[in-house]
């Protein structure tokens, strides 16, 4: 690559970085292993950066999510057995009980299926509709749609507190 291009890539990193890696704690669940996966989605970025026409954010974080629906798929064959559990990161700035919650809601994601994960991180996170969330997926509107309702439905099985604030309405 050229220092141009080197720059231009750089550049893209520091100024989208942290959204990537929001989008990637989502669909990971843990700091260590949505750092993880957004460096091997910039790698694979990088390799084909001089090729990406337009804006790249949309292509990293399809290799994002289709490298976390891989690694699921690999893990679902040959689960992974943690040796310690690391203490969340020291200084929020919630509360008790906002972090409680967050830590339910976690956890609940978590519980999800793969896709389900993935259609809700889409709609809610990056809030995209119905239709860019089944292209990036490559599925139809309507598996997202249904995705989603289920989703939700089991998020508030899981998490009775949240009936009050998640709603069904789809996008």
């Amino acid at each position: 690559m050229t220092e141009g291009t080197d720059g231009e890539f750089t550049a893209f990193v520091n100024e989208r970085g942290n959204v990537l890696l929001r989008i990637a704690y989502a669909l990971a669940g843990d700091q260590h292993g949505a750092e993880d996966l957004l460096q091997n989605a910039l790698a694979k970025a990088y390799a084909r950066w001089p090729r990406i026409r337009g804006d790249a954010e949309p292509y990293v974080r399809r290799i994002l999510y289709h490298d976390q629906v891989s690694g699921w798929r690999r893990r679902s064959r040959r689960p992974e057995v943690p040796v310690a559990v690391l203490p969340e990161r020291v200084g929020s700035r919630d509360s008790g009980q906002d972090a409680d919650l967050r830590m339910l809601l976690r956890d609940a994601l978590l519980s999800l299926p793969p896709r389900q994960r993935a259609v809700l991180t889409l709609r809610y996170l990056e809030d995209l509709s119905v239709e860019q969330t089944a292209a990036l997926l490559g599925c139809r509107a309507g598996t997202v749609a249904s995705q989603t309702s289920k989703a939700l439905a089991r998020l508030r099985q899981l998490v009775p507190v949240l009936d009050d604030s998640v709603t069904e309405e789809v996008r």
